[in-house]
């Protein structure tokens, strides 16, 4: 990646991340700024979003009752994906 001029805006911050995953790596960086994690929670955040942008209840509990039920969804879904492996032999 090259360096953004100094007038674009966000320059300076995207300019030190480069500095720094120049200076230590990609891994540390990833670490350090927490990147990994957030980038984790944007893509679970758009999958929530897939099942639908807006509450349908009005009640407060209803909405905590509604967002419990998309997770949960949302979790069944990740382990129907995730392989089961066992040793053989």
């Amino acid at each position: 990646a090259k360096a953004w001029k100094k007038d674009s805006p966000g320059a300076g911050a995207r300019n030190d991340a480069l500095r720094a995953i120049k200076r230590f790596g990609r891994t540390l960086w990833r670490r350090w700024s927490g990147y990994h994690r957030r980038s984790r929670v944007e893509t679970k955040m758009n999958c929530m979003k897939l099942l639908g942008q807006k509450l349908m209840s009005r009640d407060f509990d209803r909405q905590t009752a509604e967002l419990q039920v998309r997770i949960a969804i949302l979790n069944r879904f990740t382990a129907l994906g995730i392989p089961v492996t066992q040793p053989v032999g």
